[in-house]
């Protein structure tokens, strides 16, 4: 997992390399220093050398300001490679995501997803900070410390045998447990982030509604989740310093005896056992060093699984690879649909019932086709599988006589436009929402395609016309002029294919009646799926598909399906729409 996440250094794999040489410069010019103190006491003090006192205590000076200098470029380089780090993966996870299909994004809650762009990736991204100011700095500490220490006297070193194990043993301990805590604590952080999420896309609803007690509550009760696992994992790691702090306590303990005995015995000068004991402070604070980092490696670990997770996600909707001589790639042009024994689930593995079963239907080019049924029957699944949103568990789908899985996806849907259900705008002008239907279209163009939606109006009325600046989502238009502005976005393709899935539902039976007679008339060679709830706006229709069940039940006119349909017939006398076209 480590190797994989490191990949993502990039170009500031080199910042972090030479962080490692700063690193070791810093920690032999630091380790020297106790060895100069012994030197000052046992040769300088004991002779009455001040000379040689002096020119010891200024190349310790000289040491202090080299371990300065190498620790400051280290700060620097170290801070870049982890800036660097961090934006390159969070760069890789957005791609990751944007090529994700719906069923991959079903897979993972969008709260959750959020956490790991965010937090996991800034975890990941503190974690190599350290790691590269403080990690690399351990283990040089220890060594070099060691090699001092044994140098000075081996067999008081005979102590680091016993401290060195027991410290290992207890972090190893208390670690492997803290990481399923993490966990823990990554896991109530999107739940904490869906709360506030649902939450604040809700608010006018909440407020509508008076729950806001009842909201208050649900956070609260997701923050104390969240809190009750930080403590959790919290006392855990809090049992490491105690029991650090008793174990070198105790090394010095046996040193100091150890050694003012051979002092005393003259086996050791009075300096060698200072130095020796710095150096074993050097050790043992590498060792509590590591602890420290490894308690961030402990979480770390955590949001790492997770973020490889995303990256390791299988896509399930990909272009097929092209064949030796295959020709040039299938392009949308007459907006010919045919669903040939179509099946359709969601989820992976086969496993759920049947949202859609044995569809068999063909739509020809430039037909305006609607399609009706109860809740639930499929009719948003049926036309999510024309531009692979979704693609089938069964049977075929062709496009233009091609399976859709022949296509590039680019390619198909660029052929096909598709207002959602759910209608989305996003932060900027009028404009430039549209333009996200043809980024190069003129302004004539754009006007057109607002006319044609019954757009053009509302928004000459506004004092900046296109160039009005919608909060994001739309939140400052209303449901109907939001559904007209998704239209027009979508007309501005210019597709072969048009699928309105219950776009007017909140636009007047007038205006509806306006947008559809423009459309055939404007746009007379594209194919139209239009899905309604309201029989008045399907009446006109061409042909009109009842589905139910996930099954056609269904297809002919308004008058056919009067006649011979009781189901159709059932949906008409609910609406009070008994009567013939």
């Amino acid at each position: 997992m480590i190797k994989k996440l490191l990949a993502h250094l990039g170009k500031y794999r080199g910042y972090a390399l030479f962080c490692i040489f700063l690193m070791t410069g810093d920690v032999v010019s630091m380790m020297l220093v106790p060895m100069l103190m012994g030197r000052i006491v046992d040769v300088g003090v004991a002779a009455g050398d001040i000379g040689y006192i002096g020119r010891t205590g200024a190349f310790m000076v000289l040491l202090s300001l080299i371990c300065i200098g190498l620790g400051a470029l280290n700060m620097k380089f170290s801070a870049e490679a982890a800036q660097g780090f961090g934006a390159n993966l969070r760069k890789a996870l957005f791609d990751k995501v944007q090529a994700f299909s719906f069923s991959n994004i079903d897979r993972f809650s969008a709260p959750s997803l959020v956490t790991r762009l965010t937090s996991d990736v800034g975890q990941l991204q503190i974690t190599l900070l350290m790691s590269l100011r403080m990690l690399l700095r351990a283990p040089l500490m220890l060594v070099s410390a060691a090699i001092f220490a044994v140098s000075i006297n081996a067999r008081l070193s005979l102590v680091l045998v016993v401290a060195i194990p027991a410290l290992v043993l207890g972090i190893s301990l208390i670690l492997r447990r803290a990481e399923r805590l993490f966990f823990a604590v990554q896991a109530r952080i999107d739940g904490l982030n869906g709360t506030v999420q649902e939450n604040l896309i809700a608010i006018r609803v909440v407020k509508a509604f008076v729950r806001e007690s009842h909201e208050k509550l649900k956070f609260r009760k997701s923050n104390d989740e969240l809190t009750a696992a930080a403590v959790r994992a919290g006392n855990l790691i809090s049992l490491m310093f105690p029991m650090m702090i008793l174990i070198m306590n105790g090394a010095m303990i046996a040193v100091i005896g150890l050694g003012g005995r051979m002092v005393h015995a003259g086996g050791m000068g009075t300096g060698q056992l200072l130095s020796f004991i710095s150096y074993i402070m050097e050790i043992l604070f590498s060792i509590i060093i590591f602890s420290m980092v490894f308690i961030l490696f402990a979480r770390a670990e955590a949001c790492g699984k997770r973020i490889v997770e995303v990256l390791e996600t299988e896509i399930d909707i990909v272009d097929k690879k092209p064949s030796p001589g295959g020709g040039k790639p299938a392009i949308v042009r007459l907006g010919r649909i045919e669903f040939r024994d179509v099946d359709f689930r969601y989820g992976t593995g086969g496993q759920g019932k049947n949202v859609l079963s044995g569809i068999d239907l063909t739509i020809a080019p430039g037909e305006l086709v609607a399609i009706v049924g109860g809740t639930g029957s499929g009719k948003t699944s049926l036309v999510s599988l024309i531009p692979r949103l979704y693609d089938v568990t069964g049977g075929q789908l062709l496009v233009d006589g091609v399976d859709v899985r022949d296509y590039r996806i680019e390619d198909l849907r660029a052929g096909i436009g598709m207002v959602l259900q759910k209608n989305i705008l996003f932060s900027g002008t009028i404009r430039e929402n549209l333009l996200w239907g043809d980024g190069r279209a003129g302004d004539g163009e754009v006007e057109e395609a607002a006319q044609i939606a019954q757009a053009d109006g509302f928004i000459r009325g506004f004092p900046e016309g296109y160039a009005t600046v919608l909060g994001q989502g739309g939140i400052n238009v209303s449901g109907g002029q939001k559904q007209r502005l998704c239209i027009a976005r979508a007309l501005l393709k210019r597709p072969a294919i048009l699928i309105l899935d219950d776009s007017t539902s909140a636009v007047d039976t007038a205006t509806e009646s306006r947008i559809l007679a423009d459309l055939t008339l404007k746009h007379r060679g594209t194919t139209v799926l239009m899905i309604a709830q309201r029989i008045g706006s399907v009446k006109g229709a061409d042909r009109i598909v009842v589905l139910d069940d996930g099954q056609v039940a269904g297809v002919g006119t308004h008058a056919e399906l009067l006649a011979g349909n009781a189901i159709y017939r059932e949906i008409c006398g609910s609406q009070g729409e008994g009567g013939a076209a």
